[in-house]
């Protein structure tokens, strides 16, 4: 992938950038409790391989522990929800609404919907899994 086709984003105030230097997953729409706690709707978010994911602005970004296994990147100083990580899956989740335009992924998916918020249904036509665990793939490495 050339500097030019890199996907790139960051939070509201610019502090924290990030380069995507390679494959993204397609979207996909969390609606788990916690997602929908920390944005105060669901969460779109995409996917990049570690080793194509580049930072900066480190010293504003900030890490939450939300479970034994995961966390919760976010710019320090605006709040902006960046990424999810799960230890040692060897990808980190993208916040779809910190990406720049122009990266051409699409949304393919909602997970845990039976946890959706009362309010709304997610009925956009792409497929729904209740429980988690969505069927669109990480694409393969470069």
């Amino acid at each position: 992938m050339s500097a030019s086709d890199a996907i790139r984003g960051g939070c509201l105030c610019g502090a924290v950038r990030f380069v995507v230097d390679g494959p993204m997953k397609q979207i996909v729409g969390c609606h788990c409790t916690m997602c929908r706690r920390q944005t105060s709707h669901f969460l779109a978010f995409s996917a990049a391989w570690d080793e194509d994911l580049s930072v900066t602005g480190e010293d504003s970004l900030a890490w939450f522990r939300s479970s034994a296994d995961s966390q919760r990147g976010f710019c320090r100083r605006c709040g902006s929800m960046l990424f999810f990580a799960t230890d040692g899956a060897g990808k980190t989740s993208i916040s779809a609404g910190a990406l720049d335009s122009g990266h051409g992924l699409k949304l393919a998916a909602h997970i845990f919907t039976k946890d959706s918020g009362d309010y709304y249904t997610p009925d956009d036509g792409v497929p729904c899994f209740p429980a988690g665990g969505d069927a669109v793939p990480m694409p393969p490495k470069q």
